[in-house]
């Protein structure tokens, strides 16, 4: 069996190192790891849209936003197909096949759907395409037989969804479509990053986000700014490092390396957290060398993306012939779905 990469980004604003170290750092190393035989990279406007169908503008908006942040980050068109969700319209057929297949209560149960409906206020008002994304999502792993997804710890329970639904339609029609399995992102502290105001989740909706484009002086302000620990008041006070944004922020990105050139003071990140732990290193000091840490990566990524806008035509042709590559490997995997199904009635005339 071939190994197939299915991944991808809702474009409802720029990408933030949430999403860097949750996913997309991963995407680029695999997809230079030579050990995949295709890799698709799906700008999921489809899916945005379910709560921004009042607002298509922005989410055209942010296809070029999205689009820049990949490549600025290495993804490559020539080793990676980077396409647009909705102009493969095989995924919305495939998806209303796919809702036969899975129940109200299911969906409702998602733990992450469940979370983002209150996030956004959809108790007493929640629109049918929002709730049944996790359908569409299945649509978008099958229709080009992924068999790995890297993503956040946050999209367990939607590839867990996925892997149900695929059971269920193999089950009923024979063997057919490929289950999916997930790649986590390898170091702990990338899983779920929090927000730079110490909420439990960096979100573009909640705007406690580090974005990959933001200025070295936007960069600098946020993470002086940043949420600590509210019981370390004195430079002599212990702290807490496990709850801290920016020590887990640390250990998302810093390397001993780092400390060699910024801080060479200590020899590691856990030499630093035993010095806050036991007391006698103040907020500032460690605020200042995490900015360090984040100037020099964040540096590299910034400089590319700004080149890369300046020619947002050649952007767009990338997307064309990536979007028109992928409609291709989804009219075939959707042809074999109906032929399984036996609703392919006119199939012998083509």
């Amino acid at each position: 069996m071939k190994k197939i990469i299915l991944t991808g980004d809702r474009p409802s604003g720029k990408l933030h190192i949430g999403h860097y170290v949750g996913s997309l750092k991963r995407r680029v190393e695999l997809q230079n790891s030579g050990e995949f035989d295709k890799i698709y990279i799906m700008i999921a406007d489809a899916q945005a849209l379910t709560d921004n169908f009042d607002n298509p503008e922005k989410v055209r908006a942010n296809i070029t936003e999205v689009a820049l942040d990949y490549l600025a980050c290495g993804i490559d068109p020539n080793k990676s197909t980077v396409f647009v969700q909705s102009h493969v319209a095989e995924l919305t057929e495939l998806t209303f096949y796919y809702m036969n297949l899975v129940t109200l209560a299911r969906l409702e149960r998602n733990p992450t759907v469940k979370a983002e409906i209150k996030q956004k206020n959809y108790e007493l008002s929640l629109p049918m395409g929002f709730l049944t994304y996790p359908v569409s999502q299945t649509a978008d792993i099958t229709a080009f037989k992924a068999t790995t997804v890297p993503v956040g710890e946050d999209q367990l329970p939607m590839l867990e969804q996925a892997r149900e639904i695929v059971r269920s339609f193999n089950n009923l029609y024979g063997e057919t479509l490929v289950e999916p399995k997930a790649v986590l992102p390898e170091n702990k502290s990338c899983l779920r990053l929090p927000g730079t105001d110490g909420m439990a989740k960096m979100s573009k909706s909640l705007g406690n986000c580090i974005y990959l484009s933001d200025s070295a002086d936007e960069i600098k302000r946020k993470v002086m700014s940043m949420y600590t620990d509210p019981n370390h008041l004195k430079v002599t006070d212990p702290g807490d490092t496990e709850h801290n944004p920016t020590f887990i922020y640390l250990d998302a990105f810093a390397t001993d390396d780092h400390f060699a050139r910024y801080l060479p003071e200590y020899q590691s990140l856990a030499e630093m957290k035993a010095h806050y732990e036991r007391g006698g290193l103040g907020d500032m000091k460690v605020k200042k060398f995490l900015n360090a840490v984040m100037q020099e990566t964040l540096e590299p990524i910034r400089t590319k993306r700004e080149e890369l806008a300046k020619d947002i035509p050649a952007i767009w042709d990338m997307l064309y012939q990536g979007s028109e590559a992928a409609r291709a490997v989804a009219a075939q995997t959707l042809s074999e779905v109906k032929k399984s199904m036996r609703i392919d009635y006119f199939a012998e005339r083509k």
